[in-house]
C-alpha cells in the first residue's frame, strides 16, 4: 500500500509539473489577446515572394517566407546570421562551389495542400523556390538574381524558354540538393554579391505543393502564401487590410541575448522571450497623410512612420518630438534610409531616350531644372538628402564623393537647351524639339494627395525653363506593370535594399535587367562591364572603387534624375516592447510585444 501510495503522489506530482511547464510554455506562445495594428501607405500587390518586387508586399512576405539568412537585429553595424541555414556557406577558394547547410526540424506552417501532413523545409524547397526565379513562366522580378550565373542551367533554360515554362523535374548541375539538409550553388563564376541576395524574399523557401495547389496561369500564388516564417495569412481585403496570426508550428526562437551597448535595457526587458509574442498583426492601407497621423493619434495604430508632409506636426525645428507626444512617452527613431528616391527617364523613348548629344543634353537640362532643394523642403519638409550617386550613405558601397553630378541651376538647363535647338519657336513659352515637333513630357503618377503635390513641384520646376510636363495618373500597381513593360516615358519611383550592398542600386542600371528593375532601360557596355566586375570581388575597397566610377557614368548619361536619400521619423507607442529600428527590416514583427491593457486604455 505504502509503495502504491508512494507510486500515486509520484505521478501525481509529474503530471502537476508537466501541466504546469506546459502553461508555462502556453504563456510563451504568442498572445492571441496581443494584436499589433500598423499601416500601409501603399497597397500591396500579393505574397508570393518570386513573383513580387514592391516594398509592402515585401513586408508581409518576411513575416510568412524565410529565406537562408538575415540581419541581426540588434548588432550596427549590420551584419548577416544564419536563419533558416545552420550556418554561414562554405565557398571554395575559387568562390564558384557554394555549400549551405539548412537546420533540421524548420516547419512549413500547416496547409490543406500537405494532406494533413506535417511538412519540413529541405534543400530540396531552395532548389524548387529559385527554380521559379529562372520559370520564364513566372516572369520573376529578380530573375537577375541567378540569371546566367548556374552551371548547366544553359542547357535546360532554352528548353524552358521554347515551351514557355521550366520543367522543375529536370536536374540544374549548379542548383542540386545533395541531400535534405544540404544544398550546393555552382557558379559559372564568382558572385560574391550573392551573400546578400540569399537575405531577400525572392530566395525565400515556398512549398511546391502549394504552388501547385494554388498557382494561376502564371506559376503565381499570391493569396496563399505558405511559409516557415513566425505569422500566416488570416484575412485579405485587397488595398483595404491585411491580418496576419501567429504561425504555430514556428519553431523555438528566443529574443535576441545579444546587441550593442546601448540595448542593455532591452535584452533585460525582453530576455526569454519566445518569438513571436504578438498573436495578430492587423495592417490598415490608408494611402492619404492626413488620416495616418490621425489613426497613430487617435491610438488606433501602435507606430507609424510619419507621413514627410506633416514633419511640422510632430518634430520642431531642431527634429525633436513636440511635447504632444512626449508628454505620451512616444518613442522617436530618425534614420536615412537604405533608399533612392530618383525620377527615371526611359532610355528607349523617342523624345527623352538615346545616347546622342542633344538626348544626353536635353535630359541634363531637365535635371538641373528640377529645385530639388524645394522639393526636400516642401514635399519631404527637411527629411531627405540631395543625391550625387546611386548608393545612400547607410549602404556598403557609397562613396564620399562623385564627379559629374549635377545640381541646380535653371539658368545654365536653359542655355543648354537652346544650344541644343530645343527653342520656343512658336512663342507660347514652351519648347519645341530640334525638329519642331511639340517637346512632349508625361510623367507618370500615383492618385495621392501627396504625388500630386510632388507633381504641381516638378511641373512649375519644368515651366521655369520652358518645358512643359503632363501626368499620367494610375493606380500605383498599374504603373508599376507599365514601368517594368517600358510604356513610361518617365516617373518618379523609389528603390530600398534588404541587403546591406552597393549592388542593390547599381543592378537598377544593368542592361540585362531590362524588364525587371531596369525601368530606365539604360544600356551602356562600359557600365555593364564594370557591374559585373563587381560581382567577381569580395565586398571592399576594390569593389568600391568600381562603384565610384559606375556612379560617374550614370552622372555623365543621365538616365536618371538622381533625386534624394530619404530620412524616416517613426513613432512607436510606449506600450510597444521590443521595437529597435532597422534599416534593412522594418516591420520586424516577430521580435515586438505589447502591453495590451496600456493599449487599450487609450484606445477607450
Amino acid at each position: 500500500m505504502k509503495r502504491t501510495t508512494a507510486l500515486v503522489l509520484a505521478a501525481t506530482t509529474a503530471l502537476a509539473l508537466a501541466l504546469a511547464s506546459g502553461s508555462s510554455l502556453a504563456q510563451k506562445r504568442a498572445d492571441p489577446a496581443k494584436v499589433l495594428r500598423v499601416m500601409f501607405p501603399i497597397a500591396e500587390t500579393g505574397f508570393d515572394p518570386q513573383a513580387t518586387s514592391d516594398l509592402y508586399s515585401g513586408h508581409v512576405q518576411r513575416g510568412i517566407f524565410e529565406p537562408l539568412y538575415a540581419y541581426d537585429y540588434l548588432a550596427r553595424p549590420y551584419r548577416l546570421v544564419p536563419l533558416t541555414a545552420a550556418a554561414l556557406p562554405e565557398i571554395s577558394p575559387d568562390g564558384r562551389t557554394w555549400t549551405i547547410r539548412i537546420k533540421p526540424g524548420i516547419l512549413f506552417a500547416d496547409d490543406p495542400a500537405f494532406k494533413g501532413r506535417k511538412r519540413e523545409l529541405t534543400a530540396h524547397d531552395f532548389v524548387y523556390s529559385w527554380k521559379r526565379l529562372l520559370d520564364p513562366r513566372m516572369r520573376s522580378p529578380y530573375l537577375w538574381y541567378l540569371d546566367g550565373k548556374l552551371v548547366g542551367a544553359d542547357k535546360v533554360l532554352p528548353k524552358a524558354k521554347e515551351a514557355g515554362k521550366l520543367d522543375y523535374d529536370a536536374e540544374i548541375e549548379g542548383l542540386r540538393a545533395l541531400d535534405k539538409h544540404t544544398l550546393q550553388i555552382r557558379l559559372v563564376e564568382p558572385d560574391y554579391v550573392l551573400m546578400g541576395y540569399m537575405a531577400h524574399n525572392a530566395m525565400s523557401a515556398v512549398a511546391r505543393e502549394v504552388v501547385e495547389a494554388y498557382g494561376d496561369a502564371s506559376g503565381w500564388a499570391m493569396a496563399n502564401p505558405v511559409g516557415t516564417g513566425p505569422f500566416r495569412l488570416a484575412e485579405w481585403r485587397r488595398g483595404q487590410k491585411i491580418v496576419l496570426e501567429a504561425n504555430p508550428n514556428y519553431r523555438e526562437e528566443s529574443f535576441p541575448a545579444a546587441g550593442e551597448p546601448g540595448d542593455a535595457a532591452l535584452i533585460a526587458r525582453m530576455n526569454g522571450r519566445r518569438l513571436p509574442q504578438v498573436g495578430r498583426v492587423e495592417i490598415a492601407i490608408i494611402e492619404e497623410s492626413n488620416p495616418q497621423l490621425l489613426a497613430f493619434n487617435s491610438g488606433e495604430l501602435d507606430y507609424a512612420n510619419v507621413p514627410a508632409d506633416l514633419i511640422p506636426n510632430v518634430l520642431d525645428a531642431g527634429n525633436k518630438l513636440k511635447p504632444y507626444y512626449t508628454d505620451q512617452k512616444v518613442a522617436h527613431w530618425r534614420v536615412t534610409q537604405p533608399a533612392l528616391a530618383y525620377m527615371y527617364f526611359n532610355m528607349e523613348d523617342p523624345v527623352v531616350g538615346g545616347y546622342t548629344p542633344d538626348r544626353i543634353a536635353l535630359r541634363r537640362a531637365i535635371v538641373m531644372g528640377f529645385n530639388v532643394r524645394e522639393l526636400i523642403d516642401v514635399w519631404y519638409q527637411g527629411q531627405a538628402i540631395a543625391a550625387n550617386q546611386p548608393i545612400p550613405p547607410v549602404v556598403s558601397g557609397h562613396v564620399d564623393k562623385v564627379g559629374g553630378a549635377v545640381g541646380y541651376d535653371p539658368k545654365l538647363a536653359m542655355q543648354l537647351l537652346d544650344r541644343f535647338g530645343y527653342k520656343d519657336r512658336d512663342g507660347d513659352g514652351f519648347r519645341e524639339q530640334p525638329d519642331g515637333k511639340p517637346l512632349a513630357l508625361v510623367m507618370g503618377s500615383a492618385t495621392s494627395g501627396r504625388d500630386r503635390a510632388r507633381d504641381e513641384l516638378w511641373k512649375k520646376s519644368l515651366a521655369r525653363i520652358g518645358i512643359r510636363v503632363d501626368f499620367l495618373v494610375q493606380k500605383w500597381p498599374d504603373l508599376l506593370k507599365m514601368g517594368r513593360a517600358g510604356k513610361l516615358q518617365m516617373w518618379p519611383v523609389g528603390w530600398i535594399t534588404q541587403y546591406n550592398e552597393g549592388d542593390a542600386f547599381m543592378q537598377l542600371l544593368y542592361s540585362k535587367n531590362i524588364g525587371q528593375s531596369n525601368y530606365s532601360r539604360f544600356t551602356l557596355p562600359e557600365y555593364d562591364e564594370l557591374y559585373r566586375q563587381t560581382k567577381r570581388i569580395p565586398a571592399g575597397p576594390e569593389r568600391t572603387a568600381l562603384y565610384r566610377k559606375m556612379s560617374e557614368l550614370v552622372n555623365a548619361y543621365n538616365p536618371w534624375d538622381l533625386g534624394v536619400w530619404r530620412i524616416e521619423n517613426t513613432l512607436v507607442r510606449p506600450w510597444v516592447d521590443g521595437y529597435k529600428k532597422h534599416a534593412f527590416h522594418e516591420h520586424a514583427w516577430k521580435y515586438y510585444d505589447l502591453d495590451p491593457a496600456a493599449q487599450k486604455a487609450v484606445r477607450k
